[in-house]
């Protein structure tokens, strides 16, 4: 895996490559991370609502609970982890089925550095989408709360975007996607190097995937504990 980065391949190349698996992430990972991150929203504000039974605090504080929950844990964890099970999953199979079926080896055979070739545009293009990806549920998180208020009628839209607007701090933001970033790395380092690495058959193809996914989430974990005790 030195090799990725000793002796990466041409710009051009690396920009197509890293464009390529950019789309094929981004495309194939947008649905499933709005579906989860609305209803995450909608949930967390109906819940809080639900709780909030004290006259004394105004119904405001719901839409200041779900933004700060949404973006500084929500967002960049669930929907990293939401992720590390989708793509994760895809890059350890893509890789180790490639690796079985001696298609690495004839890469290399060719002259061309399989690690910097099929490695690291996988993990550039995560550390570009998983951000724009963790943007992405952060807004439909918010709004997926906006619209369970208008639904269950527990409080108007204007208590809610009130609470939104409250005692906004930008570096909260700035952090998420710090934490974005960290996880992009993790969960595209880790299955790639289960897949590159995989030694077998088809059987250890599912294994690795598996691995690759359970090593992610754990390490995803880790990191947030980490990045939170460092930076907060």
């Amino acid at each position: 895996m030195q090799m990725m980065v000793t002796r990466p391949e041409r710009r051009s190349v690396l920009w197509h490559r890293t464009l390529d698996e950019a789309v094929d992430i981004g495309t194939d990972s947008v649905f499933i991370v709005g579906l989860v991150s609305t209803f995450i929203g909608a949930v967390t504000c109906v819940q809080i609502a639900y709780n909030m039974v004290n006259p004394l605090i105004p119904m405001s504080t719901v839409g200041f609970m779900v933004r700060e929950m949404t973006i500084l844990e929500l967002a960049p964890t669930i929907i990293s982890v939401v992720l590390a099970g989708k793509v994760g999953s895809a890059i350890a199979g893509g890789l180790g089925t490639m690796r079985i079926t001696e298609q690495i080896s004839a890469i290399d055979a060719m002259g061309i550095n399989s690690a910097s070739y099929l490695v690291l545009p996988r993990i550039l293009a995560s550390l570009f989408v998983f951000p724009l990806l963790v943007i992405l549920a952060m807004n439909l998180s918010i709004l997926g709360g906006y619209v369970a208020t208008q639904v269950s009628g527990s409080m108007t839209g204007a208590e809610y975007i009130e609470g939104i607007r409250y005692a906004f701090k930008p570096y909260t933001v700035l952090f998420s996607l710090i934490k974005s970033v960290v996880f992009a790395f993790l969960v595209s380092a880790i299955s790639s190097y289960k897949g590159y690495t995989l030694k077998g058959g088809a059987l250890e193809v599912g294994k690795a995937s598996t691995a690759a996914v359970t090593n992610s989430i754990i390490s995803i974990l880790l990191a947030d504990y980490a990045l939170a005790a460092l930076l907060l």
